[in-house]
C-alpha cells in the first residue's frame, strides 16, 4: 500500500495548458477514480502518476517521495491499459511472469507468484493458452494478474473496461473490486463511465478541463454535488435540469420558465432571491406521477419499459425530462401527465455560474 501526493501538479502541451493546477491526496489502500468527460485531463494525470508524461510543474510523491524524475520502472507502481498489451506469442504464465523474468528472478519465484496470482483471478486452468484462445474478459485478467505478480505500491487503472460488452463490463466490475478487497493496494483508475465510478470507488474525483470539480464518496456526490456540472454527469439516466426564474408570492416558492411554464416549488426554502436565474436539477427517480391537481404538467414522447422500472421521456415546458418508476404503468406515448418531485430531492444551481444553491426544509410554522 502508499500513499500518493499530487501537489500543484501542472501539464502544458506546447501553448495548451491541459492541466492548470491540481492538488488531490490518495490515503494508503484507497480505491480512488477519476472520471469526467473525454478531453477533461484524467488520462493525462494518470500518466504522469505512472511516469509515462514528464511533469511540467508542481510535485507527485509516492509515500512521501517524490518521483518527478524517476523512471515508470523505478515507481514501484504496475498500470492496467485499455488495450490489455498482451504478448500474442506468449502463453499466459509468460505473459504474466515477464516483467519477473526482467527482473531476474528465478524460475521458481516466477513460477510461485504467477500460480498465486493465477488462482485469486481464476486463470490456473488457463496458464497454457496464448492470448487468441482468450474472450476478453480472460484477457484483461491476464492484464491485471501480469500487475500483481509485481506486488505494486500501487495499481494504476486506464478505461480497462472499455473494449468490454455490457455485461462482461458489469462481471469485471465485481472482479476488480473483490481484487482491490482482497489485496488492499491503493488504486487509481480512470474511466468516463460513471456507473464505474459510483459502483467501485471509495472516492470519486469529478474532474473538468483539467481541474477537479468536487471529491468524495460516490453517495456524498450523488446526494450534493457542488455544482451543476457534477450534478449532470453522475447519475444513470441524467439528472434533469429544469432553468427559469425564482418568483411567486411571499419570496421564491415556483420556478418560472420562459415559456411561461410555472414549476410549483413547495416544502424547501431557497437561499437566493427572487428573480434570480436559476437551474432546478432532480433526479428521475425523485420524480413520481401526482394525483389530481397537484405537481406540473408534462408532455410523454416516449414510453421505455425495463421490466422492472419504467422510463417516461418528455418535457415540461420547452424543457426535456425524464421520470424513472418502479414497475409498470399505464401510460402512452403522446399523453399528458401530471409530475411531482420529492422536494427533499430537489437541487438548485446558479443560472450563470452552475455553482450549489442550498435549500433548507420549510417548518410548519413558516
Amino acid at each position: 500500500m502508499a500513499t500518493i501526493s499530487l501537489r500543484n501538479v501542472r501539464k502544458k502541451y506546447g501553448g495548451f495548458l491541459a492541466v492548470p493546477d491540481l492538488s488531490l491526496e490518495v490515503q494508503h489502500g484507497e480505491f480512488v477514480i477519476l472520471v469526467g468527460p473525454s478531453g477533461c485531463g484524467k488520462s493525462t494525470l494518470l500518466r504522469m502518476l505512472a511516469g509515462l508524461e514528464s511533469v511540467t510543474g508542481g510535485e507527485i510523491a509516492i509515500d512521501g517521495e517524490v518521483v518527478n524524475d524517476r523512471m515508470p520502472r523505478q515507481r514501484d507502481i504496475a498500470m492496467v491499459f485499455q488495450s490489455y498489451a498482451l504478448y500474442p506469442h506468449m502463453t499466459v504464465a509468460q505473459n504474466m511472469g515477464f516483467s519477473l523474468k526482467l527482473d531476474g528472478r528465478s524460475k521458481a519465484e516466477i513460477a510461485e507468484r504467477v500460480q498465486e496470482a493465477a488462482e485469486i483471478l481464476a486463470l490456473d486452468k488457463l496458464l497454457d493458452r496464448k492470448p487468441a484462445q482468450l474472450s476478453g474478459g480472460q484477457r484483461q485478467r491476464v492484464a491485471m494478474g501480469r500487475s500483481i505478480v509485481r506486488d505494486p505500491k500501487v495499481f494504476l487503472f486506464d478505461e480497462p473496461l472499455s473494449n468490454l460488452d455490457a455485461k462482461l463490463r458489469v462481471q469485471m466490475r465485481a472482479e476488480i473490486k473483490s481484487l482491490h478487497n482482497r489485496l488492499k493496494t491503493t488504486i487509481v483508475y480512470v474511466t468516463h463511465d460513471q456507473v464505474e465510478a459510483m459502483t467501485m470507488a471509495d472516492r470519486i474525483v469529478v474532474m473538468n478541463a483539467g481541474q477537479i470539480e468536487q471529491v468524495g464518496t460516490p453517495l456524498e456526490l450523488y446526494d450534493r454535488p457542488r455544482s451543476r456540472f457534477v450534478a449532470e454527469f453522475l447519475g444513470s439516466p441524467a439528472m434533469n435540469m429544469l432553468p427559469g426564474t425564482l418568483g411567486g408570492e411571499g419570496g421564491a416558492t415556483a420556478l418560472r420558465m420562459e415559456d411561461g411554464t410555472t414549476v410549483p416549488i413547495p416544502g424547501v426554502g431557497i437561499e437566493a432571491p427572487a428573480g434570480r436565474e436559476v437551474v432546478m436539477g432532480v433526479r428521475p427517480e425523485n420524480l413520481s406521477l401526482a394525483r389530481g391537481g397537484e405537481g406540473v404538467e408534462a408532455v410523454i414522447d416516449v414510453v421505455e419499459p425495463t421490466g422492472s422500472h419504467t422510463l417516461l421521456i418528455g418535457r415540461i415546458g420547452p424543457h426535456a425530462v425524464t421520470c424513472e418508476i418502479a414497475g409498470r404503468v399505464p401510460v402512452a406515448s403522446g399523453s399528458r401527465v401530471r409530475l411531482a418531485a420529492d422536494p427533499a430531492a430537489l437541487h438548485f444551481f446558479d443560472g450563470e455560474s452552475g455553482a450549489r444553491i442550498e435549500v433548507r426544509p420549510l417548518v410548519a410554522a413558516e
